[in-house]
């Protein structure tokens, strides 16, 4: 493994990439900036989790320009705003490599969004860096995936519930798309492999920004009123959000009675909320803010700083722009150019600090290594972690636990380069790789 500090070690890196086998000689560069594309929702109804990660990503920019930039060229940030809109996402990435001529976009939060520009760096050869839980079945050769797949959230998180809270009965309540969809479909799988009942299994699915929950949570009421322990699995995305829980506070729900361990709701979407209601329900993240480590407490005085408020918070999709930007930097320095094909091959097995005391390694099948949090939502807004794994998980891009998907593999270095690789036939599936 090739380990790299965050800032620091980079230039050490572009030392040693000479004595490693996936370094590729210094290129010559272009004079002028290394542009930096950042795609995310400013407006429509994911502006509330969105506009953070455009925020922190200008950060993560001006650092490294404080350092020297990379190469001895400066970083440029060239942002966009998809404005919670699939098909303009499609065509703001495609103005991105065409018309501003980025080195690298880092973007995205909804799958529609990351499914609907996919094409798009694939036919242009460009790099994306996904910061978002997401619900796997994926693996594309122009994509890192730094946020979480559904063994390093979903899974740990029902195996919270079953193994500490009792929990028999299981509402997967879900915004109607590709994330929620998958990700339930995996669970429900999962859920029945470990001895549920299908009648002890809810599923229930809402439009993006859907604000009328009183039937719903009316619903699930009942749902946990047959003398089993019932949770919600959340999947709600955006500003869903907010309504959901006041609805659950206003037909008195509470944590006690029926938990809800989210998958989309961090510090950000807190910040909005009155959170005396929502106290004692659970997230499942790989960040908290209140991890209490030096890099972590390094971070957040950065970010605060940066924004100029000490009040602005730090969530668990921040944390893997900050992973997925060293880690390009870092592939960047050792490669000695920002040309997508050396990335490509330059940046599996890099390794960079997470920001809870651990390492972020780039597997060979574009995702990274991961711990698991379950946190308790705090009156004041933060998460007390109530269960962490022991050791890093490795991102799964294919699930072992849906029949079609559990003999495929992904790995994109020599000799297999493909996505989804069935181990069984010995042949890969299609170059992109992804399951719709």
């Amino acid at each position: 493994m090739k380990n790299f500090g965050a800032k620091s070690a980079l230039v050490a890196a572009a030392m040693a990439g000479s004595m490693t086998a996936t370094a590729l000689p210094a290129i010559a560069q272009d004079e002028g900036p290394i542009k930096v594309g950042i795609l995310h929702s400013l407006s429509g109804t994911m502006a509330i989790s969105e506009t953070t990660l455009k925020d922190v990503m200008l950060m993560l920019v001006e650092q490294q320009n404080e350092e020297g930039g990379l190469l001895g060229r400066e970083l440029e940030p060239v942002v966009v705003d998809i404005a919670s809109d699939w098909p303009l996402a499609a065509e703001k990435a495609r103005e991105l490599l065409t018309v501003e001529d980025v080195d690298v976009v880092f973007g995205c939060w909804t799958s529609v969004c990351r499914k609907s520009v996919l094409p798009v760096f694939e036919e242009l050869n460009g790099l994306l860096f996904y910061p978002v839980q997401y619900e796997g079945e994926e693996s594309q050769r122009n994509v890192f995936y730094t946020g979480a797949s559904p063994n390093q959230q979903a899974i740990p998180a029902v195996d919270y519930l079953m193994e500490e809270e009792g929990v028999e009965r299981w509402v997967l309540a879900g915004t109607d798309y590709v994330y929620p969809q998958t990700t339930n479909k995996i669970l429900e799988q999962y859920l029945m492999d470990n001895g549920v009942a299908s009648e002890d299994i809810m599923i229930n699915y809402t439009p993006f920004g859907h604000s009328d929950w009183q039937t719903i949570v009316s619903d699930i009421e009942a749902f946990g009123s047959a003398g089993k322990k019932t949770a919600v699995v959340s999947t709600i995305n955006g500003d869903a959000n907010v309504p959901f829980y006041r609805e659950l506070a206003n037909q008195g729900i509470e944590a006690s009675d029926i938990p809800v361990v989210a998958f989309s709701v961090g510090e950000e979407e807190l910040s909005g909320f009155d959170t005396e209601p929502l106290v004692g329900h659970l997230a499942a993240w790989n960040y908290f803010m209140s991890v209490d480590t030096p890099e972590n407490e390094e971070f957040i005085a950065a970010w605060h700083e940066f924004i100029g408020s000490d009040d602005r918070v730090t969530n668990d999709p921040m944390e893997a722009h900050y992973i997925g930007f060293n880690l390009w930097a870092a592939a960047v320095e050792e490669a000695g150019t920002t040309d997508p094909d050396a990335i490509i091959e330059t940046i599996v097995g890099l390794e960079v600090p997470n920001l809870t005391g651990g390492m972020a390694e780039m597997l060979p099948n574009h995702h990274i290594t991961k711990p698991v949090l379950i946190g308790e939502i705090q009156d004041d807004g933060q998460f007390f972690v109530v269960s962490e794994t022991d050791d890093l998980v490795p991102g799964d891009a294919w699930s072992d636990y849906l029949p079609e998907s559990a003999m495929l593999d992904a790995d994109w270095t020599e000799p297999v380069m493909c996505g989804n690789y069935n181990t069984e036939t010995e042949t890969c599936g299609g170059s992109s790789a992804s399951a719709e």
